[in-house]
């Protein structure tokens, strides 16, 4: 395996059930990334689909781990460190129900939000210094229980403004590969990614 200088894991979980789901707004995100950078996900291991190329010269690896969200860590903890990679070389593509559907938001390090896939990373890396991607699905509707809120489909003006934000969130992710985080962070964290 070649050195690489950004491992870039989008959350989710496997299986054809999930994938259309608010929850998996992680794996569209590094599906999108592999059609734009032309970085096939295709290998296996480490309880991953993963693939490795170079984006404008440097070199990334794209990750969807398989072993259900809430054990995210143990796929990402084993990849990072035989790519010798530090937690801050780590970033996460996830769904967030405390930003607005479509809104995005790019940080380095901080706690987990909450979100299950996230806290399974901090613990298996032992640090918080994991960058972010933070796609917005919003909260529940009254009476609607938020883990059966993140595994529904999201269907409608609701898809068009999530699949708008996939789009945005894998340009970040790109940006933050060629001029690093803090051009991504300042790019990306406006009121433009709010939706539409």
């Amino acid at each position: 395996m070649d050195a690489a200088s950004l491992l870039l894991v989008g959350l989710g979980n496997p299986g054809p059930q999930y994938a259309s789901t608010r929850h998996n707004v992680g794996f569209w995100v590094i599906d999108e990334i592999s059609r734009a950078a032309g970085i096939k996900v295709g290998q296996r291991g480490f309880s991953a689909l993963w693939g490795q190329g170079r984006i404008d010269g440097v070199p990334v690896v794209l990750c969807k781990p398989q072993t259900y969200m809430n054990l995210s860590g143990r796929a990402v903890a084993p990849l990072a460190a035989r790519l010798g990679l530090p937690p801050e070389a780590v970033w996460l593509v996830h769904d967030d129900l405390d930003l607005p559907p479509g809104r995005l938001r790019l940080r380095l390090g901080g706690g987990d939000g909450g979100h299950r896939g996230v806290r399974s990373v901090i613990a298996a890396l032992g640090s918080r210094q994991v960058g972010r991607i933070r796609v917005g699905i919003g909260r529940p509707p009254e009476g609607v229980d938020a883990a059966d809120y993140v595994l529904q489909t999201p269907r409608g003006a609701e898809r068009d403004i999530l699949n708008a934000a996939v789009r945005r969130a894998a340009e970040a992710a790109l940006t933050l590969v060629r001029l690093g985080p803090e051009a991504a962070m300042n790019r990306f964290n406006t009121a433009v990614s709010d939706p539409i």
